[in-house]
């Protein structure tokens, strides 16, 4: 007996100890375990647990924040994979960097097809690199390749979508599983999930993307873009709004948004919410419920007042009059109002979580944009008003910095990715940031001329520094040297007695040879005879020889005295950025013919300084020769005076300053070339049309007239004064 209430009492025993083990969790439920001393042992649920949280959500709907629209991690991570079969490329894995060895860095653009018809966007696009110097039409020679299948909007419910393109890449005998490829997009998946999905395999291609999303991003491949309208310009690009008139930043509206508010779908949480920090005084928070064919269905309580107060304001009397611009992201994390707010010098401030920032691997955003997060909407508002004025204006003067720099124009977005490719190609000699994030920009400071930015003309104040104290005269010859008393030869005895003279160069442009060395003048510095090619362009070669930041360019027929040199190069150490010179021109709007024209009458104003007696930065030689196109050189080589005229528009268009006119003794008379004299008339007014040409020419090239008026001429210190020569440091400018 008592055997048996043993066995009994261990098997009741083991099976409470069994039901405990497994099923405790649903034990804990009842009353008898409810006490206090239970309450305290009882641990979280765990959100996994469906029958704790059965009057809550599913897993996968608590990941979505309630929005059925908004995919999964997973959905996300398959739609990567999908497009992203390369992910882990980079451009030692995925890029032969052997094609770029031979010829450099050159970009070929697949021939267009007929039958393909190509968006807008995508036209300029390609444009920009066919009439870039980047451009060769030879395949062979090519390092980069571009696609001239339109692959911007890949939105199957677009109508400018175009399908079966992994069939197409596949028969390009060039596409090599997208190696060396670059493709360009700014829409990619659609509703309601709009993922990153591009309907198409991308293979080893670089990806140039707008809206990037930093999970799908490859750093140091991939290039983030900017989104932007298809009526972008073209080439050169409205102005910033930001004037010197606009300093202190203070302005009518703190902080602004107005826009369109999603009622469902992804990206309509941010937009949501903006209601909540308008306070209809210094922040204005303005949205409406009217877009799209079925809003009225999803229609809320808020959006009839949202509505009509959304009419009362206009959005760029907003943009103008606001210091910070609210940019959240819509549908996709980019938006067409970054662009806006930047050229706008409306610090943007950045609601969206995940944006890989347009061309982040250059540009330092921390100082143009505030990045919010969009879960601390709240913070916005006061972490804006703790900003001290005078930083509040360096982020204005920097998003005018980087607008014009890289966003201005389709132009200039596209050549800022090849420029940023090309720089991966050769670490080593590659911007730094700073160049990148200074005046005048990354396109404007040419590695392949230095990496320092102690050897620009644009950095000198910034660094505290001067340029060099000696310049190299530069003296172009075409006549053959006979008589000791030709005035090439007395001109070479007075500039090598200016003081700050370190060397003469002969550019030597005449068919027959150069005389001997006993047939130039004795001159106590180095004299050297250099080999030219005839071609007047020729002169802005940046040669070797040439050791000095200035460069002092003079035609043989020019007539100047060693005071006037000193001079000229005294102003032009203050100025190095800028042309510095004695024969100036001007050019004007004509409105009866509706062009630009150019005159050399002497007038109240001057905007171009002729470089045949001038001083200018040695950097203007090697941006003459490599950064403008070999067919705009070509165009001003086949027109009068045109390669003085274009490079007085390329320093204009980098310093977005006029020339310096400085004081001489006599007026100087621009030489007639030999070709022409003789025949004043004719060729005088078929010169004066070449040069109408050449300017209309470049304003259509550049896309705006970049040369600056100015009515500044820098004299000497009692000059003309009625006191002693004596007194006076430069006395012969006034013989």
């Amino acid at each position: 007996m008592q055997t048996r209430k043993k066995y009994l009492f261990l098997t009741f025993l083991a099976s409470w100890l069994l039901l405990f083990f497994f099923g405790g969790d649903q034990l804990r439920q009842f009353a008898v375990f409810s006490g206090r001393k239970a309450e305290t042992r009882r641990t979280w649920p765990r959100w996994t647990d469906r029958f704790l949280l059965r009057s809550f959500a599913d897993p996968e709907e608590l990941q979505s924040d309630g929005d059925p629209s908004v995919p999964s991690p997973r959905e996300r991570r398959a739609a990567r994979l999908s497009v992203y079969k390369g992910s882990r490329c980079r451009m030692e894995t995925c890029f032969d960097f052997s094609r770029c060895e031979k010829t450099g860095f050159k970009v070929f653009t697949y021939p267009r097809a007929r039958e393909q018809p190509l968006s807008e966007s995508y036209s300029k696009i390609l444009t920009s690199i066919e009439r870039s110097r980047y451009y060769t039409p030879d395949p062979a020679e090519a390092c980069l390749f571009v696609l001239s299948i339109d692959t911007l909007d890949r939105d199957h419910l677009s109508g400018q979508y175009v399908r079966n393109v992994d069939e197409k890449i596949r028969g390009f005998p060039l596409w090599n599983g997208g190696r060396n490829h670059l493709i360009f997009n700014l829409y990619s998946g659609t509703w309601p999930n709009y993922t990153e999905d591009l309907g198409f395999d991308i293979g080893q291609a670089i990806l140039a993307k707008a809206s990037f999303d930093t999970e799908s991003f490859r750093p140091g491949f991939d290039i983030s873009i900017p989104l932007f309208p298809k009526d972008h310009p073209q080439r050169g690009g409205e102005k910033g709004w930001l004037h010197q008139d606009a300093v202190p930043p203070s302005k009518k509206y703190l902080l602004v948004f107005k826009g369109k508010r999603y009622l469902t779908g992804i990206g309509s949480g941010t937009r949501n919410a903006l209601h909540h920090i308008h306070n209809g005084q210094d922040i204005i928070s303005l949205t409406t419920c009217k877009h799209g064919k079925d809003w009225h269905k999803h229609k809320d309580r808020r959006c009839d007042k949202d509505n009509v107060d959304y009419e009362k304001f206009d959005y760029q009397e907003l943009l103008h009059n606001s210091t910070f611009c609210i940019v959240p992201r819509g549908r996709r994390l980019g938006s067409f109002r970054f662009l806006e707010a930047l050229q706008a010098a409306c610090i943007p401030v950045l609601l969206s979580d995940g944006w890989e920032l347009p061309f982040a691997e250059v540009i330092d955003w921390g100082k143009a944009a505030v990045v919010g997060n969009e879960k601390l909407l709240l913070q916005i508002p006061s972490a804006v008003r703790c900003l001290h004025p005078e930083r509040v204006l360096a982020f204005q003067q920097q998003t005018q910095l980087l607008w014009d720099a890289y966003f201005s124009s389709v132009d200039k977005i596209v050549h800022t990715t090849l420029e940023i490719i090309k720089d991966r190609l050769l670490p080593h000699r590659s911007r730094s940031r700073f160049l990148w994030n200074a005046l005048p920009g990354g396109l404007l400071a040419l590695p392949d001329f230095s990496t320092h930015p102690g050897d620009f003309p644009f950095y000198y104040l910034q660094r505290g520094s001067s340029p060099s104290e000696k310049f190299t005269a530069l003296i172009r010859v075409v006549s053959p040297v006979g008589s000791p008393s030709q005035p090439v030869l007395r001109l070479i005895q007075t500039v090598a007695g200016s003081q700050y003279c370190a060397q003469i160069l002969v550019l030597w442009s005449c068919e027959k040879p150069p005389p001997p060395g006993g047939k130039w003048p004795q001159t106590p510095v180095p004299l050297t005879i250099i080999q030219g090619w005839g071609k007047l362009s020729h002169r802005f070669f940046p040669f070797a020889a040439i050791r000095t930041d200035a460069v002092l360019s003079l035609d043989e027929h020019s007539s100047l005295s060693s005071s006037e040199v000193d001079f000229a190069f005294v102003v032009w150490r203050s100025f190095p950025e800028r042309i510095v010179g004695f024969l100036p021109r001007s050019h004007f709007w004509d409105p009866e013919q509706r062009r630009w024209g150019y005159t050399a009458q002497w007038t109240n104003e001057l905007s171009i300084v002729l470089p045949t007696a001038a001083f200018y930065h040695r950097y203007y030689h090697s941006l003459f020769t490599e950064y403008v196109p070999a067919g705009l050189r070509e165009l001003a080589g086949s027109l009068a005076a045109c390669e003085d005229i274009l490079m007085n528009v390329l320093v204009a268009a980098v310093t977005k300053l006029p020339p310096i006119k400085v004081t001489q003794r006599r007026q100087h008379k621009e030489p007639v070339p030999q070709q022409v004299k003789g025949t004043a008339g004719s060729a005088g007014g078929q010169r004066l049309s070449q040069q109408h040409d050449c300017l209309n020419q470049l304003v259509d090239w550049f896309g705006y007239m970049p040369l600056v008026p100015s009515q500044l001429r820098l004299d000497p210190v009692l000059f003309k004064d009625q006191v002693s020569v004596l007194r006076k440091k430069y006395p012969r400018l006034e013989k």
